[in-house]
């Protein structure tokens, strides 16, 4: 039995490799587009673990860990990812000063913020962060990390633009 159902776990995947592989064949310049936004997701996405990861590890230090122990959650890698899509956003609003726009940044964090993390918890039946510290909204938005949020605003403002200078990433 176990062998059957082996056999057509990869049967059906080899289906998917063939039918995405056609895909690829029938529409390969919208695919290329798809490509480059999967990739900026990635990046997103691995850049807001790694500035997680950097900030919980500086924040215990302060609180007297000479270890720096530092953590995430493994669901911060899609919502990290999800900067991919304030791109235009970004396009929009760069005429505006810059603290214009880190409060703009800040506003949409936290609505992503409260949304994933209420999303989350519907399915789970809890969110990977619980804020308890600090002025709390509903255990999801913590108000007073505003200026930490303005802050990451604009440094995916620039690490935006430097995705847009490169020449690799563009084809």
């Amino acid at each position: 039995m176990f062998k059957r159902q082996y056999r057509s776990n990869k049967s059906y995947w080899s289906c998917c490799f063939y039918i995405a592989f056609f895909y690829l064949l029938h529409n390969p310049a919208k695919d290329v587009q798809n490509i480059i936004m999967i990739t900026k997701y990635v990046i997103y996405g691995l850049l807001g673990l790694n500035l997680e990861v950097l900030f919980t590890g500086f924040m215990s230090g302060l609180q007297g860990n000479p270890r720096l122990t530092a953590h995430t959650y493994l669901w911060m890698l899609p919502i990290y990812g999800l900067a991919v899509f304030l791109e235009p956003l970004h396009n929009r609003i760069r005429p505006l000063h810059w603290y214009l726009r880190g409060m703009i940044w800040v506003l949409v964090i936290w609505a992503v913020e409260f949304s994933t993390g209420s999303l989350i918890r519907t399915i789970i039946g809890t969110s990977p962060w619980i804020y308890r510290e600090g002025w709390v909204i509903d255990g999801l938005i913590r108000l007073d990390m505003a200026p930490l949020w303005f802050c990451t605003g604009l440094l995916f403002e620039q690490i935006h633009d430097r995705l847009m200078d490169r020449k690799d990433l563009t084809f």
